[in-house]
Order: C-alpha cells, then structure tokens, then sequence
C-alpha cells in the first residue's frame, strides 16, 4: 500500500518515496518482500502519489485514493489478485523478509491483523496514533495484515521492524537509528 502524501512528514516527497537510510521507504518494503517467500508483490498507488507510481518497475494496481480501507477495498476487487494476500504499507523501512514469513506462518486462516504492544511504540519513541485494546491490551496496528474471506484473528509480536511506521520526521530518526 504505497498510495499516501505522508503530510505528517512536513517533507515534498511524498511518503512512499521519503528516503531513510539513503533509501526511499517503498524501495525497502519491497526488498523485504523480494526476501520473503512471496511470489508475487502488486504496488497499490493512488492519483496522490504519481511520483511513487512512476519511480516504480513491478505490477501496480492504481486505485482511487479516497483512503487506506478504500483503496484496500478497491485492490483486492483488481481480478489478479485474491484472498488470502498479504498487504504491507510503505512506510515500514525496517521490515524484513524473515519477519514477513513469520506472518505467514501465523496465518492459519480467514484474515489476521498484525498488533504491537502500544508500550512498545512508546519505548521505542515511535508515534502511536492508533492503538485499541484487544483482549485487556493496549495494542496499535503495524501495517502489515493478511486479508481473507472470513474471520478475524490477530498476531502480537514486539519485533521493532515491524512496530516502527515512519508517520511523522521524529519517527524518521527512530528508524534510522535502527537501521
């Protein structure tokens, strides 16, 4: 998912493209694909993000860019795609393919929401914009989901590569020092 203008970056890059570690976020989200066992990685972009469209090589599904559940919605009707499918957001510089495996080893079926501890984010000095309590935890979405047909079931995991989404320039500092 790689369709965002990233305002919270204070940058004219637009998110996908903003660089951390020398490297734009969305070209580190898809070596983390490329080392994982996926086969097949589509670039979902929107009209807010042409120059993320144009900067990338691989398949693309372009949809309207009315926001993230919008555009998942309108992705997952594109006819090359089906469900069960992982959708990763760009704005995850740390991701690697060995912790995408290891959400696909998590996934036993219908869809699974990947969830950091809140404190997590907190202790390592990430935004945590969005957190929910799910079963007596205060956890935060990382961005990282598998889509299926039914059910809804979640993985909670601390590992920082996924808990660090860059949202904001003091959360682009917290990945780079990690990287």
């Amino acid at each position: 998912m790689c369709g965002g203008r990233g305002t919270r970056l204070d940058t004219d890059a637009e998110k996908p493209l903003f660089r951390v570690g020398g490297a734009p976020m969305v070209d580190r989200v898809l070596g983390a694909l490329d080392r994982s066992r996926i086969d097949t990685a589509y670039a979902v972009t929107s009209p807010a993000a042409p120059e993320t469209r144009a900067h990338l090589d691989g398949p693309c599904i372009e949809t309207p860019g009315e926001g993230y559940v919008a555009d998942l919605d309108a992705a997952l009707a594109d006819e090359r795609v089906s469900t069960p499918i992982l959708t990763v957001a760009a704005d995850l510089p740390l991701l690697g393919g060995a912790i995408l495996d290891r959400v696909l080893d998590a996934h036993d079926s219908g869809s699974l929401s990947v969830l950091v501890p809140a404190a997590r984010k907190r202790e390592l000095g990430v935004s945590d914009d969005t957190t929910f309590e799910r079963d007596g935890r205060e956890v935060a979405p990382t961005g990282v989901n598998v889509v299926g047909d039914a059910g809804d079931d979640a993985w909670l995991t601390d590992d920082f590569r996924v808990a660090v989404n860059v949202n904001t320039l003091a959360d682009a500092r917290v990945a780079e020092a990690l990287l």
